[in-house]
């Protein structure tokens, strides 16, 4: 009866181990990139002054002059230095500050919240994790669903259209866009 105990304990840890990295796996490819800094020197040649500044210096990009702040089309937001995903137009809103807005991040794991006590205030810096570039900060002061307004910098980010998301490596994240495409089709097909 002992043995047979044993041995049923060894088939039940063996199946866990297995689904347990089989999951690991599933979730590797789907969201896990490899991400390597480059050096100071490659980002001072291969960012434009503004972006090195903000990124790597905790700068603050002028509102309502800077790229994506009215940005409309459908895509994702990228950090300009690694290209990890952080957020998505379909999470952006006009907040009216001349900076891009979010309500959150898409992929909550890169990005990274700070306290930031500079120039006599308490505020949440907001980082990319794998390049530790500053972003910008968050609010509490968003609409809902999360009440939050991440207020970055057009600077510290890439856009990257829906139309390009495959050919750009971010194929995993076009269903979310999908089901916006095909409503927009089903309107076309019902008007007159």
């Amino acid at each position: 009866m002992r043995n047979l105990l044993i041995a049923g304990s060894l088939v039940l840890t063996t199946l866990l181990l297995v689904s347990g990295i089989a999951s690991d796996l599933q979730g590797a490819t789907k969201q896990q990139r490899e991400y390597t800094m480059p050096s100071q020197e490659e980002l001072k040649e291969r960012l434009t002054p503004l972006q090195y500044q903000v990124t790597q210096q905790d700068g603050t990009e002028r509102p309502f002059q800077n790229e994506y702040w009215d940005n409309k089309k459908p895509g994702i937001y990228v950090d300009i230095v690694s290209g990890e995903p952080l957020f998505s137009s379909k999470d952006k809103y006009a907040s009216g500050t001349g900076w891009p807005s979010f309500t959150r991040p898409l992929v909550k794991e890169n990005v990274v919240e700070e306290e930031d006590r500079s120039y006599g205030m308490v505020r949440t810096e907001v980082r990319s994790k794998h390049a530790d570039s500053h972003l910008g900060h968050v609010f509490p002061d968003g609409p809902p669903p999360t009440g939050l307004r991440y207020c970055l910098n057009s600077a510290a980010l890439r856009f990257i259209p829906v139309e390009d998301l495959e050919k750009e490596g971010y194929g995993e994240f076009k269903s979310l866009f999908e089901e916006d495409a095909a409503a927009a089709d089903t309107e076309k097909e019902e008007t007159p």
